[in-house]
C-alpha cells in the first residue's frame, strides 16, 4: 500500500516542474519583433516567440519556421529549425536572420527587451510587439 503513495508522490513533484527555458522566464508572454543584428538596424521584419516549452517559432521576412530550443535559462539553443519555402524579394535578409539566430548561445529578457548573444560577440536585439 506504500507504494502507490511513494508513486502519486513522485508523479505529482514531477507535474510542479518548473520551465527553466527562456519561455519560462519572461520570454513566453510575448511575440518578439527583431530590432538589429550585431548594432545595425534589421530592416526587414523577424519574428520570434516561444509557444510552448522548448518551443520557439516565428516569421522571417518571408517565411515562418519552427524550431527548439530546450537549453536553461540565461543559455539559448535555436536547433532543429525548419522553415516554409516561399521566395520573396527579401531572402537574403531571411537567411542572415536564421543564421545568426542559430549562432546564439545566451539571452536575456529584461521588460520589453530580449537580447540573444553569443561569446563571439555578436548580438540580436528584439522588441515585444505590441
Amino acid at each position: 500500500m506504500r507504494w502507490p503513495l511513494i508513486l502519486v508522490a513522485f508523479l505529482g513533484l514531477d507535474m510542479c516542474q518548473r520551465d527553466e527555458t527562456v519561455s519560462g522566464h519572461g520570454g513566453g508572454a510575448s511575440e518578439w519583433t527583431l530590432v538589429s543584428i550585431d548594432g545595425a538596424a534589421f530592416e526587414a521584419r523577424a519574428t520570434m516567440e516561444f509557444p510552448e516549452e522548448g518551443a520557439i517559432a516565428g516569421k522571417g521576412p518571408c517565411n515562418s519556421y519552427r524550431g527548439e530550443q530546450t537549453a536553461p535559462y540565461p543559455w539559448f539553443d535555436a536547433d532543429r529549425i525548419s522553415a516554409t519555402r516561399r521566395a520573396c524579394p527579401e531572402l537574403e535578409a531571411e537567411a542572415r536572420f536564421l543564421e545568426t539566430l542559430t549562432a546564439m548561445k545566451q539571452v536575456e529578457v529584461a521588460g520589453g527587451t530580449l537580447i540573444l548573444s553569443n561569446d563571439a560577440g555578436r548580438e540580436m536585439v528584439f522588441r515585444a510587439s505590441d
